[in-house]
């Protein structure tokens, strides 16, 4: 909808930022790069972590990090607060607030305050991240600051942030069901996370998805719930270990999943604890998206008869990967060296079906928007193939060959006359036969005109960074 001057001046901005980028770029991110494409060529998820992508790895599987709790974005050349993590120092210091912006960093209260206007987002992450009870310096402009005004000088003590938000979450859902009230326990987990250095330390409330999923469904027993439904839609997977116990709050003592590695030699991961927080009907969600560790315990879900899968195929992602530090190797060497992450082996359902290429296939289908996207296992080069190993005893817990045909039906019979499911295999349908479009009209008009009709997407937000 720009006029030409509009245009030119948007494109020349994105090649500006382009180009400031790159003129940015050091001998580690070419490293990482060039080691990616070698490593992506063998196997899809083999891969090279440089030491401060390796970092916000950790920050992501740990769900915690050590800085002041606030998120940074970019603007111009700014380094630009998009929010304050709640309960944080920055939180509980009230002299930082959202739009500030940060334009030099200092350590301790004495420290050389560092020029950062103009830095990438993570170099400045690197400088203001630090150990618990350390001090950081900040140069700041404030938000509300008129122009020309003295920058501000501020200092905020480091200590643990937990990264509540993207955490396991629960809540309550109530529907009518033939004229009666009934209420479900809803809890979206959007990854397999663990504090393993917590852990380690012996910290008696280190996050883990298990210990929060454990505390959400025991605050649902004074709800009087009928049934819980488990979202791992978008769910990429983690820490396989926290599928087996996440699988264990569900089961009494029982295996939960194969581990076979480059040998043949196959371990079986069990629950061990006989305890069983929640033995209610379960419903657990999944998508093209729902990955590894989510596959595991979709799997182990269904394997048992202990609830019914619904959604769309997952990801097909079988296989196990563990984190190298290249430092181990070149001890020596002055400068860290970051992390190489293998595939060690892959894993399998315990009636011994691989996930790997095929994923978990829902008890009852629920196409999303990601269903015929090119996405999944399936659509990786050089991924390892599905096939199958004997399987572990076990024992199902529920009789499902008459009760799953019923649900199927009933669950055809209420989207037959559902608009919105509708629309959904409407727009589908259009983009499988885009997907095999051969011919495309080079007239603007008529592009323009296919792109409004097609417009469905969410648009584009840059991520911001947790200090």
């Amino acid at each position: 909808g720009k006029d030409w001057a509009g245009i030119r001046e948007t494109l020349t901005k994105r090649y500006e930022r382009t180009k400031r980028n790159v003129e940015q770029f050091q001998s580690e991110d070419v490293f990482q790069i060039l080691m990616n494409a070698f490593a992506e060529s063998y196997d899809p998820h083999t891969s090279y972590f440089s030491p401060k992508d390796f970092d916000d790895f950790r920050i992501q599987m740990s769900q915690s990090l050590e800085g002041i709790g606030a998120r940074l974005t970019t603007e111009n050349d700014y380094t630009i607060i998009s929010e304050i993590v709640p309960g944080g120092p920055a939180d509980k210091s009230k002299q930082l607030h959202p739009n500030d912006k940060i334009i030099g960093v200092g350590q301790g209260l004495d420290g050389e305050i560092v020029d950062v206007v103009g830095w990438r987002i993570d170099d400045v992450v690197q400088l203001i991240r630090g150990k618990k009870g350390t001090v950081v310096n900040l140069q700041i402009i404030e938000a509300e600051a008129l122009a020309g005004a003295k920058p501000k000088m501020i200092a905020i003590v480091r200590d643990k942030i937990e990264l509540e938000d993207r955490a396991a979450k629960g809540d309550t859902l109530e529907i009518h069901h033939e004229g009666k009230p009934m209420r479900f326990g809803v809890i979206e987990i959007p990854s397999f996370y663990s504090d393993f250095d917590g852990r380690r330390r012996g910290n008696n409330d280190y996050k883990s998805t298990t210990r929060d999923v454990r505390k959400l469904l025991e605050g649902f027993k004074s709800e009087h719930i009928d049934g819980v439904i488990i979202d791992l839609r978008r769910n990429g997977g983690g820490y396989l270990n926290e599928a087996v116990d996440l699988t264990g709050l569900f089961i009494k003592e029982g295996p939960v999943v194969q581990v076979r590695n480059s040998l043949g030699n196959i371990d079986v991961e069990e629950d061990n604890d006989p305890a069983v927080i929640y033995d209610g009907p379960i419903v657990v969600l999944v998508d093209r998206l729902s990955a590894s560790a989510s596959e595991i315990f979709a799997a182990a879900i269904q394997d048992y008869h202990r609830g019914i899968i619904v959604g769309s195929q997952t990801y097909g992602k079988g296989t196990v990967q563990n984190a190298l530090p290249l430092q181990r190797y070149i001890p020596s060497y002055p400068d860290k060296l970051g992390q190489l992450k293998l595939t060690i082996a892959k894993f399998y359902r315990i009636d011994g079906r691989s996930t790997q290429h095929v994923g978990v296939i829902p008890d009852v289908d629920f196409p999303s928007r990601y269903t015929l996207m090119e996405i999944g296992e399936s659509s990786r080069e050089n991924a390892l193939l599905w096939d199958q190993i004997r399987p572990v005893p076990y024992r199902e817990l529920q009789d499902f060959t008459g009760i799953l045909p019923l649900i199927r039906q009933r669950h055809e019979n209420r989207l037959a006359g559902n608009a919105e499911y509708a629309k959904l295999l409407h727009k589908l349908d259009e983009f499988n036969k885009n997907r095999n479009r051969a011919i495309y009209s080079l007239k603007e008009a008529e592009r323009q005109k296919e792109r409004e009709a097609a417009e469905a997407d969410d648009p584009d937000e840059e991520n911001p960074h947790d200090t």
